[in-house]
This record gives structure tokens, C-alpha cells and sequence, in this order.
């Protein structure tokens, strides 16, 4: 095998962690559905179920840096996959709903955990001449996995009504969440496997001591000539911050950090700010109140994901040639059009109950019910869902919601899928992957676990507020108000981006932390 094919196999490997945490993260966008009705849930249990998660990912972030620097990179990945295994198996067997939270709970330690150490890794073995693409294969498994989770919720919920023999014999139909959950298991076993055929960082064998071993390693993706380049580059940094104060929090108001801090801050909080988990774990409730059905709303949610993926294969193969800082200008200026189109779509639905329909949509004493509503018109979403509360009761709501949806209102939902894909297109290309390389690359030896670790602590604690909300935003602001917000901020961020956001490719991380970190 040649050196950049070792290469990589390995970053492919590591990045696996990515794609459970992509799959994680969105196979509950199809158990909403289900365990809505299931649970008798409020719209804030649901934005539980959804970013309980994230939770326990902040609280991973937090530790992951300072654990990789202590007892390795590849050590602390393979209990994040024990962990996610565990996970997958607590969640499909939950009894009860706040028993799955504490289940997603559990996996959202891997899920913090393999999204900072399978970067960091991937960019402490690559050459800085394609650190961006290789890093950037752990966002790519993280949109693989995302489509993965949509295609199989899609899947079990096909065959979940089919009479097909063997479908019936799983008992999809019975339990169509719980195998929606419960498939995690089998990836979580082939990462814990696969790790172990990854070496250890050179770069954290190199601060643990250990330069014969890290040289071995590095041989193994560099020439001799450069494997003698970068020990003596990394050596002599290592030695140059030896008296600065190691795997210590405070050390991250050094002032010589703080234009990358103030960066990895900003650009943390505007990954997550402008909505995107609320469309990957929302997206078939979101396609839903444009009005196209459940069926349709989870195939459309397979399309956001083929996009999302095919975008992020373009920003692995753009993101060395043309750099970190156009594709974040393009990508986020995207996403400011995209919000504000999304805005304007649900802003120019209005909702008209067909009184001759009722029949086929609800039951007989719900239709009865709702038969003073159908002369009348609304002109937002949180009216309408609203009046149909008052009429018949949440638990009736809850169960008719798409279906009155899909039959009173009246809007392009074209428009909705049109905007929809194109924000994550935009996303994929741009702040998805690059945040993560610019993570990997911002950050001095010294302090870069810990750094990564407390900007994707403030990454993972803005998603889970999104998410979180997400529901009652819906319920309260309605759609509208909703996309507006997230446009707002992505307006602002891409302010901060023209103005201070350096360019980083193709310097090694030495020279970056020459160039970014003020002495």
C-alpha cells in the first residue's frame, strides 16, 4: 500500500466516528413521529428527545481534548464507539420516554467525544497539501451518515406497512422506532473494530516522549526527508511552549490567543446559530407544515440528505484549491438567501379547512368539531394549529396534524424544498466541513486539545439550544419568524467572515500558529 493510500485508509477509519455521529444525531427526525403520540409528548419533550443528545455531547467536548492529550486520540475514540453501541441498544428497548432520553444521553458522549478527536487526529497525520480534503472526510461521513439515518427511517417506514413476510417477521410495523434506533449498533461495532488498525498520533506520541515511535508512525505517511522536517518543526514547538502552562482551561485567556479564540468562537456559534440541526433532525416535520404528507415529507428529507452529501464531496475537492475563506463567503451568503426565501414561503401560506374533506381526514366527533373552522381563514401557521387545539384537543391534534395540514393550506411548496435544499447546499460547501478544518489548523500544539475541545463545547451547547427550541418555536413564532431569525444571524456571521477570518491553507499547523498566534 503506497503512503497516500495509508493515509488515507486511516483518515477514513478514524472518520467513521463521524458517520455514527451523523446517523446519531438525525434517525430521530423519523421517531418524532412516533413517539409524539406514543409518550404524549409537549412540543419541549419533544425538543428533548431531539437534543438530549447534545446535551451529553457539550459535556464530551469538554473532557474529549484534555483525555486525548492524557491518554491518546485513538483510546478515548474507542470507548466513544462502546459508548454509541450502548446507546443504540438502551434507545430501541426504552420503555418509557425519559428512559430513551437517558439512552440518546449516553450516546451523545461519543457523539462529543469522536467529534473533536477524529479531526484533530486526521489533522495531526496528514500533510498540510491535503490536511483540508482529509479532514474534511470526517464532515463527509457525518452528511453519510445523515442520509444513511433518513434513507433507513424511510425504509422501515415503507416496509414497516408492507405484508412483506420478513417484514412482518422483525415486526417493522409494531416497531418501526425502535428498529429506526436500534441500527446503530451494527456501524458502532465496525468502528471499534476498525480503530484498531489505526496507529497513535505522532504528534501526541512527540509530546508524550516518545519520538522513536513517532517517527515510525510518521514514516508511514511522509518521505524521510519531510518525516525529518516535521519532528524537528513539532519538536521545536513543543519546546518552545514548555513553559507555558499545559491542559489548563485558564491558559485559554493567554491574550497571544485571542484573535483564534475570538474566530473559533464566532464561527462555532454561527455553524449552529443559522438552524441547520433543526432541518437534519427536524426535517420531515419541517416538509410536513408545507403541507405534502408524511410519506412525501420523508422522502423529500432523503433528498436534503443526498444533497447535503454531495455538496460536502465538493467542498472536499475545492477546499484546498480554492481555500477555507471563499467557500465560507460563498456557502454563507447562500445561507442568507436561502432563510430569508424559506421566510417569505411560509410567511405567504394561508389556511383554509375543506369542509367536505373532513370526512376522509378525522374522525367523526373531531369532524364535527371542526366544522366552525372551515370558513375560516388564517394567514399564519400558529393560528391555524392553534384553532385546531382549541377545537379538538392536542392528543387529537397531535394525531391529525398532518393530514388537516396537508389539506388546508395553500403556498408553493416548491419554494419550501427549493429553499430548504438550497441552505443545506450552501451549508455542506461552506461552514459544515471548513469549521472543523479551521479548528484543526487555528490552534497551537500546545493548547489545541483543549482549544477544540471548549469551541466545540460553545458548537455543541448553541445546537442543543436549537434544537431544543426548535418545537416551540414552531408552535409560538411559527415557521416564518423561525427562518427569519436564523437569516438574521447568518447575515451577521458572514459580516464577521469578510472582516476577519484569515486564510489557512496549505501552511503547516507551525507556521499557522507563527502567523495567527501573537507573541
Amino acid at each position: 500500500m503506497t503512503k497516500a493510500n495509508y493515509i488515507v485508509m486511516t483518515a477514513l477509519i478514524v472518520a467513521l466516528g463521524g458517520l455514527l455521529m451523523g446517523f446519531d444525531a438525525s434517525v430521530i427526525s423519523g421517531v418524532v413521529k412516533f413517539i409524539e403520540p406514543e409518550f404524549n409528548l409537549t412540543s419541549l419533550e419533544i425538543g428533548w428527545s431531539v437534543s438530549s443528545l447534545t446535551l451529553t455531547a457539550t459535556l464530551a467536548m469538554l473532557l474529549a481534548g484534555p483525555l486525548s492529550d492524557r491518554y491518546g486520540r485513538r483510546l478515548v475514540l474507542r470507548y466513544a464507539a462502546i459508548l454509541y453501541a450502548i446507546s443504540a441498544i438502551a434507545s430501541a428497548l426504552a420503555p418509557t420516554f425519559w428512559f430513551l432520553v437517558v439512552a440518546r444521553m449516553i450516546g451523545g458522549f461519543g457523539v462529543g467525544a469522536s467529534l473533536i478527536l477524529a479531526p484533530m487526529y486526521i489533522a495531526e497525520i496528514a500533510p498540510p497539501k491535503i490536511r483540508g480534503r482529509m479532514v474534511s472526510f470526517n464532515q463527509l461521513n457525518i452528511v453519510i451518515g445523515i442520509s444513511l439515518a433518513f434513507f433507513t427511517n424511510y425504509l422501515i417506514l415503507k416496509y414497516g406497512t408492507s405484508d412483506a413476510g420478513w417484514a412482518k417477521t422483525l415486526m417493522l410495523g409494531e416497531y418501526q422506532w425502535r428498529w429506526m434506533l436500534g441500527l446503530e449498533t451494527l456501524p458502532a461495532v465496525l468502528y471499534f473494530l476498525g480503530l484498531f488498525f489505526v496507529p497513535k498520533s505522532p504528534r501526541w506520541l512527540i509530546m508524550k516522549g516518545e519520538l522513536d515511535q513517532a517517527k515510525k508512525v510518521m514514516s508511514q505517511f511522509n518521505s524521510e526527508e519531510q518525516v525529518k522536517q516535521d519532528l524537528e518543526a513539532i519538536q521545536q514547538s513543543i519546546e518552545k511552549d514548555k513553559s507555558k502552562k499545559k491542559e489548563s482551561f485558564a491558559e485559554l485567556l493567554n491574550p497571544t490567543l485571542r484573535l483564534v479564540l475570538t474566530i473559533g468562537i464566532v464561527v462555532s456559534v454561527l455553524q449552529q446559530i443559522t438552524g441547520i440541526n433543526s432541518v437534519f433532525f427536524y426535517a420531515p416535520m419541517i416538509f410536513e407544515q408545507s403541507g405534502i404528507g408524511t410519506d412525501a415529507s420523508f422522502v423529500q428529507a432523503i433528498l436534503v440528505g443526498l444533497v447535503n452529501l454531495a455538496f460536502t464531496v465538493l467542498a472536499i475537492l475545492f477546499i484546498d484549491k480554492l481555500g477555507r475563506k471563499p467557500l465560507l463567503i460563498f456557502g454563507v451568503a447562500g445561507i442568507v438567501i436561502c432563510m430569508f426565501i424559506l421566510a417569505y414561503g411560509f410567511n405567504s401560506a394561508t389556511y383554509t379547512l375543506p369542509k367536505d374533506s373532513l370526512t376522509e381526514l378525522v374522525d367523526a366527533e373531531s369532524k364535527l368539531k371542526l366544522e366552525s373552522l372551515s370558513e375560516i381563514t388564517y394567514t399564519d401557521d400558529t393560528g391555524f394549529k392553534a384553532a385546531i387545539v382549541d377545537a379538538i384537543g392536542k392528543e387529537k391534534a397531535t394525531e391529525y396534524s398532518a393530514a388537516l395540514i396537508t389539506a388546508a393550506i395553500k403556498m408553493n411548496p416548491t419554494l419550501i424544498l427549493a429553499g430548504i435544499i438550497g441552505f443545506v447546499a450552501s451549508f455542506a460547501i461552506s461552514i459544515g466541513p471548513v469549521m472543523w478544518v479551521l479548528f484543526s489548523e487555528l490552534f497551537p500544539n500546545w493548547i489545541r486539545g483543549i482549544a477544540i475541545s471548549f469551541v466545540g463545547l460553545i458548537n455543541s451547547a448553541v445546537s442543543f439550544i436549537v434544537q431544543l427550541v426548535f418545537p416551540w418555536e414552531l408552535e409560538v413564532l411559527g415557521s416564518a419568524t423561525t427562518f427569519l431569525i436564523y437569516g438574521i444571524f447568518a447575515l451577521l456571521g458572514l459580516v464577521f467572515i469578510i472582516k476577519v477570518v484569515p486564510e489557512t491553507k496549505g501552511k503547516s499547523l507551525e507556521e499557522l500558529e507563527e502567523m495567527l498566534v501573537s507573541k
